[in-house]
């Protein structure tokens, strides 16, 4: 249940400021990233810091994918994690366009494709790993904030402005709003995301020693 409300709030955030940002910006696309990024950064503090004492608060087939190769998530809860990621993620978007009286669903018309997109979307999702493997083992603490501000960042610093996430990238090819993608798209993004973040798995265990973490421990309230 931690999973399912976190990954369609943040979906129903991600999708409305989007939707959101245009309307008050007439369409200006820097105020309506701007607006977006800030609305997704946000809600992912708050997110982070409710569910992650509960499940660990992924949100994200990838993170979870890691955590399973890790061995701090058994095959069955894994696959139980995608699920209800992917069906939340889908919820979300439903429910923004329904607060926006929009169609329910949308098939996506938004190209994002090519190698720049790709290369853009597997090292947004490799720094997002890294930062949750490595903040979580030396500052547990500020998990919220870390998160926050690499997804914030990335945002910017990305071409395809930093989905990191397959289960965000399969819903948001159900809207035609501005944080759209076509459904023909999908599966470049999510190849290069699911590779950045086995290459982040990777490189963490150059700087943290393996360790195994309950899905409960991403945040908690001491530091090293």
């Amino acid at each position: 249940m931690a999973e399912f409300l976190g990954t369609a709030l943040l979906l129903a955030t991600v999708v409305g400021s989007g939707i959101m940002g245009v309307n008050l910006s007439a369409g200006n696309a820097g105020i309506a990233l701007l607006a977006n990024a800030a609305a997704t950064s946000g809600v992912l503090y708050v997110l982070i810091t409710l569910f992650a004492p509960i499940s660990g608060a992924h949100f994200n087939p990838a993170v979870t994918l890691v955590m399973r190769m890790r061995g701090e998530l058994g095959t069955v809860q894994a696959i139980a994690y995608i699920a209800t990621q992917i069906g939340a993620a889908c919820a979300g978007v439903i429910l923004a366009h329904a607060m926006f009286e929009l169609p329910l669903i949308q098939p996506g018309v938004h190209m994002r494709s090519g190698g720049a997109q790709w290369l853009s979307e597997g090292l947004a999702t490799f720094g997002l790993v890294l930062t949750i493997l490595i903040g979580a083992r030396h500052r547990p603490g500020a998990m919220p904030a870390l998160v926050a501000s690499y997804i914030f960042a990335a945002y910017w610093f990305t071409a395809s402005t930093s989905f990191a996430n397959p289960a965000v990238t399969m819903a948001r090819s159900l809207t035609q709003t501005f944080a759209g993608i076509r459904q023909v798209d999908v599966a470049g993004f999510v190849m290069a995301q699911i590779a950045g973040a086995l290459l982040a798995s990777v490189m963490a265990g150059f700087f943290v020693p393996h360790k195994r973490i309950a899905p409960n421990s991403l945040v908690s309230s001491k530091t090293d």
